[in-house]
């Protein structure tokens, strides 16, 4: 997640039972007030990680919640920075098929969560987000919403997620292209990378993994 503006009674919710997510991270450290916004009756603040570690090791929790292993996500971390750093995108695909193929069985039988396609993305995304990169969810442009950007090393990374289950192959990096979400990031002076990860329920795994990249100018 990158920042989030909540209600400041937000966070003085104490039902353990019923209790907002933001308010339990916020409560427990994960998360401080970086800014605020007062009207009469009414404190909005906006939230976000106090820094990198905390992020980091935030989202390492994540990972082993969603994967059912306490071992998660280990090397694999450091793995992908110096895949992104070299652009090794071949590499990329075989990190994350090979992890997902380590999520015991038991795991997805015992757990509902593996029957929705944001599951996958949210490994992902964990992934990314144990580095403290520079990562915008849902990000907005004239024509839609980019699942995930990332911004590292003078690179721009635009990642699509699907379920070929839900939608026919091949449709995630055709979505980046026929909505233009690279147009937003043109004229920057960096190379812009789309990336369609595609996902199958039935084999729990990534399926479909493929990239084009735009050179910048």
């Amino acid at each position: 997640m990158g920042d989030c503006n909540v209600l400041a009674t937000l966070l003085s919710t104490f039902d353990v039972d019923n209790i907002p997510v933001e308010a339990l991270l916020w409560q427990t450290g994960y998360l401080t007030i970086a800014d605020f916004w007062q009207i009469p009756g009414r404190l909005d603040l906006t939230l976000k990680y106090p820094n990198r570690e905390v992020q980091s090791s935030l989202n390492d929790c994540l990972l082993q919640s969603l994967t059912g292993s306490p071992s998660a996500p280990g090397q694999q971390i450091s793995r992908l920075y110096r895949l992104l750093q070299t652009r090794d995108f071949a590499g990329l695909q075989a990190l994350f098929h090979a992890f997902f193929a380590t999520i015991p069985h038991d795991w997805y039988r015992k757990n509902a969560l593996s029957g929705f396609e944001g599951y996958y993305a949210s490994i992902f995304y964990s992934h990314f987000a144990a580095l403290g990169l520079d990562i915008q969810l849902e990000d907005t442009t004239n024509h839609g919403r980019i699942d995930m950007a990332v911004l590292f090393d003078g690179h721009v990374f635009l990642f699509e997620f699907k379920e070929v289950e839900l939608v026919p192959e091949g449709k995630a990096l055709q979505q980046i292209k026929d909505r233009g979400y690279a147009d937003k990031y043109l004229g920057h002076g960096e190379p812009v990378h789309l990336i369609g990860v595609e996902f199958s329920k039935d084999a729990r795994n990534v399926v479909g993994f493929e990239v084009e990249t735009l050179a910048n100018s």
